[in-house]
């Protein structure tokens, strides 16, 4: 059966008992949450987590086993996959700010791109500081200057935590 398009009226009931199952495996680990969750119109399912702490293996297989063991295979032939978020993925949920504090983020805006450190988030803007090279006020010559800028989140398009090595 793998491969056929299952009708959109079943996976909408699949959605359902799936988000319900999600939200049972977060009230039971709260230090998780979901990032992304979609079912093809081939029932595979695919579902994105992450964590307050990260995520472990254990954390993506206590995720898929809670999912299988409530649907029939019998009733809905289906894939599962579950996943964390990955180094290079864009942040897109506020949580996700929150335990990043102190690493560098690459930040695409509606207008312009920043790069600074992540040092305060809320759930409607974050703070970035930078260091620039000015002129200096008076005299020649140039000074090493601490930049910081509140973004609101819905005027950012694209923020990633910038892997250094």
């Amino acid at each position: 059966m793998r491969g056929l398009r299952v009708p959109s009226f079943y996976r909408k009931m699949l959605k359902e008992k799936i988000d319900l199952l999600l939200a049972n495996c977060f009230d039971q680990r709260p230090d998780l949450f979901l990032i992304d969750f979609s079912i093809s119109e081939n029932n595979e399912i695919s579902v994105t987590i992450d964590g307050d702490n990260g995520v472990k293996v254990e954390d993506c297989m206590f995720i898929s086993r809670a999912i299988e063991a409530n649907l029939d295979r019998d009733e809905n032939d289906f894939s599962l996959q579950v996943a964390s978020c990955g180094a290079t993925t864009p942040l897109t949920n506020t949580r996700q700010y929150f335990k990043h504090y102190g690493r560098t983020l690459t930040i695409k805006t509606i207008d312009q791109k920043y790069e600074g450190k992540l040092t305060d988030a809320n759930d409607k803007c974050i703070n970035i500081v930078w260091k620039v090279r000015e002129p200096k006020p008076i005299g020649k010559g140039k000074i090493t200057v601490e930049k910081s800028m509140d973004i609101d989140l819905d005027k950012i398009k694209e923020a990633k935590v910038k892997i250094k090595f």
